[in-house]
């Protein structure tokens, strides 16, 4: 939210896959919920519209074990579904849906007596206002309070008559929240073993927001707040990580098909084909260097200055955004290759000023695979379904039509949903990278966790503890191998799925 250059919105709902982490270890649990709207028939410039809204808005492990959100939902950009959360604060606690946003810091709720604020949403939750006076555990942020200081991080923050530190965010669509910080205690579920508690709590800083504008006052898809996942000083990771409360890191796995469904955990996802790739460091989003586009192996012929990072360019991980997008520079030659590579399988034809392919055949089978290059030789391959996107059908043939968007008059590349789902994405930021394998997102994870003797503990598999930011491949061989081992010797014939 420093400045309005992307949004990320996060969708997420629950789901039988687990996460499972060392024998003896805690986890904390939040339920996730996705909610989808009525109406199903959506055009791909509403998609597109309601992407350029979000890109305007964009502003350690833990010692006893990970946070894990199951995820539900099917992966559909025509549902415009929402990825929310249920947080309860204060005392007695309060439930509240919250977005998750990885490209904001700070948890914000509607508070009692809000200006705009919606009293009703089109997703069918119940809405709900945070009252500080009825929380015996709230207490109001003061100007001279160190942690008003880091939401200057994150906001337009400054101080009231009352002494109270507020806060503004102001979005690239007009819309905006202002109100002040309080501090009080978010509760979660616990897992210790087999049993579950659910008596855990830990104090944060969050916005109490008083007032609302723009789109945000809109009942259609309102919740109660927005729940940052950025990197700045007051984001509830850095909070609850600097406390030894969670760790510092956190990742997901989106399912793409099939029912739909997912994980989101906070914590590092271990498997053996993950690789990693730095982010760029000092940027507010969630930057990396990403370096050269082939299709079939061959390199498009694009600069590569097109793709550094600067003030208004550069790539960005959006685990919100719907579709994905590319520098204006690199769009063109993209979406050309891309025809011409299928010209002989496909009928082109072009609707709403955008690129699409009539074809009766499987995707897959005639769409050419896609390779994002990134620093440290770190690869992300796009199948034809991670960059297209399924329109309807016109005599018993499919409309398929370019996902990648292009920003006019901007260089940004945003890797939205459609790039990263069916995909384990970990957001590593303690050493400052961004890992990803290819996974059935159905299935169970394994997740590292830190005893609390200080030592790591490998559950099932997991490429961990490599102190580079980049991969090794003669490192990461050994590394499973001595995954496996080290598997077989502690927890002998007892089995993780």
């Amino acid at each position: 939210m420093l400045s309005p250059v992307v949004f990320l919105v996060f969708l997420c709902v629950i789901s039988p896959a687990p996460a499972v982490v060392g024998d003896g270890e805690m986890t904390m649990t939040l339920q996730l919920e996705r909610a989808f709207p009525t109406s199903h028939g959506v055009e791909l410039s509403q998609l597109k519209a309601r992407d350029r809204v979000r890109h305007g808005r964009i502003l350690q492990q833990f010692p006893n074990g990970v946070v894990d959100f199951p995820v539900e939902g099917t992966y559909d950009p025509f549902l415009v579904g929402l990825y929310f959360t249920r947080v309860q604060l204060g005392s007695p606690p309060k439930e509240f849906y919250v977005q998750i946003d990885t490209g904001s810091d700070v948890l914000w709720v509607s508070c009692a007596s809000c200006n705009g604020c919606p009293t009703s949403s089109g997703l069918q939750i119940q809405l709900e206002f945070f009252d500080p006076s009825s929380s015996s555990t709230a207490q109001p942020i003061s100007c001279s309070d160190q942690r008003c200081a880091l939401g200057e991080q994150s906001s337009d923050s400054g101080c009231s008559t009352r002494n109270q530190c507020g806060y503004t965010f102001q979005y690239g669509d007009g819309s905006g929240t202002s109100g002040y910080y309080v501090a009080d205690l978010m509760h979660f579920d616990t897992i210790m073993g087999n049993s579950l508690t659910t008596n855990s709590s830990a104090p944060v800083v969050f916005g109490c927001s008083t007032s609302q504008t723009g789109d945000l006052t809109k009942p259609d898809r309102a919740i109660d707040g927005i729940f940052g996942f950025g990197q700045q000083g007051l984001s509830v990771i850095a909070q609850l990580s600097s406390q030894g409360v969670t760790p510092n890191v956190f990742s997901h796995c989106l399912k793409g098909s099939n029912g739909g469904g997912g994980i989101l955990v906070l914590g590092q996802i271990v498997e053996p084909n993950l690789v990693y790739t730095p982010l760029v460091p000092s940027q507010p989003h969630y930057n990396l260097n990403l370096e050269t586009i082939a299709l079939n192996g061959q390199t498009l012929a694009i600069s590569p200055q097109v793709f550094e990072t600067s003030s208004n360019r550069g790539t960005i991980v959006d685990s919100g955004t719907t579709l994905a997008y590319l520098a204006e520079e690199a769009y063109e030659v993209f979406v050309n290759a891309v025809s011409q590579a299928v010209s002989q399988n496909v009928r082109p034809l072009v609707a709403r000023g955008n690129q699409c392919y009539l074809t009766t055949s499987s995707v897959g089978d005639i769409f050419p695979m896609v390779s994002l290059n990134f620093a440290c030789g770190a690869t992300m391959v796009l199948r034809g379904e991670d960059y297209l996107i399924q329109q309807n059908s016109i005599g018993g043939a499919a409309v398929w039509c370019m996902g990648f968007q292009k920003i006019p008059g901007q260089g940004l590349t945003i890797l939205g949903d459609l790039v990263l789902k069916d995909k384990i994405i970990v957001y590593d930021l303690a050493r400052q990278r961004i890992g990803w394998a290819n996974y059935d997102c159905s299935q169970a994870v394994n997740v590292s966790a830190t005893t609390s003797r200080g030592k790591t503990e490998y559950v099932n598999a997991g490429q961990i503890g490599n102190s580079s930011p980049c991969n090794d491949p003669s490192t990461l061989l050994l590394s499973v191998i001595l995954t496996f081992v080290l598997q077989a010797l502690v927890f002998g014939t007892y089995s993780f799925l």
